[in-house]
């Protein structure tokens, strides 16, 4: 079979954006880019996708390539294809975004391309388009966690109210009502008491919840309207 003619080659490229909780603030994993153009500078997790790969093992080769990580939760942002978004060759990269607990693997995390985490809030000039593609993945993973339980897959396995109540207002910058935002979440029938507390943060402590593993799965996609409008409940 011939080829279509007349027609150029254009390369493909995948590039990961990493959140991650720490427990006090969202944070980005970050590389410094090992060729040209760009050498030396932060950059998001990329590379070429195969001629005979699909785009979701693609994202997840590179992702494990640069990073070490894998297994983790991965989600397919969209297309940037401007035609001079590659100063050295016409690329057209598909963004995904992974969510990760970063305790959970951080000795899983690889040095080898000195990846990095930064605050969110803090993190340095990325290039080519990067930075727009990080702006996107913000308001997608804000836009998710609003309906959906997304935000679950950045917590350790144990975790409290007011620890879930932290990470939601690192995402949305904002502050929430402590009694309506626990009323909420408890209302999705998503959570499991434990018998034990947190005593590290106050002296009363906070009991310790698990996620209900199989009601998360069904409910992952349904409609739970978590947060119906961030700025009511300040």
């Amino acid at each position: 079979m011939t080829g279509y003619t007349r027609q150029k080659h254009v390369l493909i490229a995948v590039d990961c954006i990493i959140f991650g909780f720490d427990g006090n603030s969202m944070q980005q994993l970050l590389i410094r880019r090992s060729f040209e153009p760009a050498k030396g500078k932060w950059s998001l997790m990329g590379g070429f996708v195969q001629h005979d790969e699909d785009l979701p093992v693609a994202a997840a080769r590179i992702l494990k390539t640069l990073t070490g990580l894998e297994g983790v939760y991965l989600e397919q942002l969209g297309a940037f294809g401007r035609p001079d978004r590659d100063p050295k060759e016409r690329t057209v990269s598909i963004a995904y975004f992974a969510l990760i607990d970063i305790n959970q693997y951080k000795l899983q995390l690889s040095n080898d391309y000195q990846a990095a985490w930064f605050d969110l809030q803090e993190t340095p000039r990325l290039i080519f388009d990067h930075d727009e593609m990080v702006k996107q993945a913000k308001d997608r993973l804000r836009y998710k966690a609003a309906i959906h339980p997304i935000l679950f897959e950045l917590l350790p396995a144990r975790f409290t109210i007011p620890q879930l109540q932290q990470l939601y207002e690192a995402v949305y910058e904002t502050t929430f009502d402590k009694r309506n935002f626990s009323r909420k979440i408890l209302s999705t029938g998503l959570l499991v008491k434990q018998k034990e507390k947190d005593k590290e943060t106050s002296k009363k402590g906070a009991y310790y919840y698990k996620l209900d593993k199989r009601r998360y799965q069904e409910k992952f996609h349904s409609f739970l309207n978590f947060i119906s409008d961030p700025g009511k409940l300040k």
